[in-house]
């Protein structure tokens, strides 16, 4: 198999690469990635204000602005030769399930970044879908199967957010088709990892999980709730094998305008999950389980057999090596809210108590 392209074999170092939702935990680390690489030119735009963004990264023109206006999407990719659209209201199951219409509102966000990419001339645009985005009725039981790509239709998507990215990802197909823009389509299984959202509602199992495993053991309250009976089960993807996908799907021509899964195969049920997280805290708590919580799907797990097929590469960080590396960050990001120091990635305007 040929070597797999990437943007460091594909375009100039003095490029303009524009990453939208740059401000939060995917987007923030691939500005890092791209950074890392050389990237002189690179463009990050969040609508959060800069101070709350989760990680600023040196030499990067930071801009804040609402990707929803038309006018402002217009603005964010001038002169760009690559766009990268993360940006979308959402978060994890505590969120995506109660606010579905701020979820569906993100569709105007791709649609106005895609349309401003292509008047701009861009050259490749990059969207982040979502395993949300598959037949709900395929995922009623734990032990499910994995999902591959074409699971997707009949469509029978998670509602407000698992629609928005399945026509979101329409979008991207049409403009290669009929305007012949080169778009790729990658559905994110739970990405995780440091600078990650990890407290105030928003944030997903691991990070939630782990701040309540380290809240117990600083509190000497040896208890924890979690959401759902615990047997629910997920695949979890570490952010760097995520940003390394989401470059080489992007430049991959084989995979123009075809949607594909991004994550992980190893699949966790919640309730050993939590026992991870224990094992690396070195306690063991008394489980509680909220029924009334939301839970999502039974079960999901991601399909490779597409991509290792394409790109002869997977996710392959091992979930242990990933969640010692998080729950380190998010110890560290405790402590420092302790000390009173900003911990942007740890607060948010949605609150969900339970």
């Amino acid at each position: 198999m040929a070597e797999n392209e990437t943007a460091a074999t594909t375009i100039n170092k003095d490029d303009l690469i524009v990453i939208a939702g740059a401000g939060g935990f995917i987007a923030g680390s691939l500005t890092r990635y791209f950074r890392d690489q050389g990237f002189t030119n690179i463009r990050a735009i969040d609508k959060k204000p800069l101070p709350e963004w989760y990680q600023r990264v040196p030499g990067v023109e930071c801009l804040s602005m609402d990707l929803s206006d038309e006018a402002n999407c217009k603005i964010a990719v001038r002169g760009a030769k690559e766009v990268y659209n993360l940006a979308a209201d959402m978060g994890g199951m505590g969120f995506i399930e109660r606010f579905r219409v701020e979820c569906l509102r993100s569709i105007l966000i791709n649609t106005h970044m895609v349309e401003s990419a292509y008047n701009a001339g861009a050259e490749r645009y990059f969207f982040s879908s979502s395993a949300c985005a598959y037949n709900t009725t395929l995922q009623q039981d734990p032990n499910v199967r994995a999902l591959k790509e074409s699971d997707a239709y009949p469509a029978m998507a998670e509602r407000g957010y698992g629609w928005e990215k399945l026509l979101s990802e329409m979008f991207c197909q049409e403009y290669w088709a009929e305007r012949k823009m080169k778009t790729a389509i990658a559905r994110f299984h739970n990405v995780y990892g440091p600078n990650g959202t990890w407290d105030g509602g928003r944030e997903k199992a691991p990070a939630a999980l782990s701040r309540k495993v380290i809240e117990a053991k600083e509190t000497g309250d040896l208890n924890i709730t979690i959401w759902g009976d615990g047997t629910q089960t997920r695949s979890f993807m570490y952010i760097a094998d995520c940003v390394k996908g989401i470059d080489m799907i992007t430049h991959c021509d084989d995979l123009i305008a075809t949607p594909i899964n991004l994550g992980s195969n190893y699949l966790v049920s919640v309730n050993d999950l939590v026992s991870l997280i224990e094992d690396i805290a070195g306690t063991k708590l008394e489980r509680h389980y909220d029924l009334d919580a939301p839970r999502g799907v039974a079960g999901r797990n991601s399909d490779n057999t597409f991509i290792e097929e394409i790109l002869g590469w997977e996710p392959h960080t091992p979930l242990r090596e990933g969640m010692e590396k998080t729950y380190a960050w998010i110890a560290q990001q405790y402590e420092d809210r302790r000390a009173g120091k900003p911990t942007p990635a740890g607060k948010s305007d949605f609150k969900v108590v339970h």
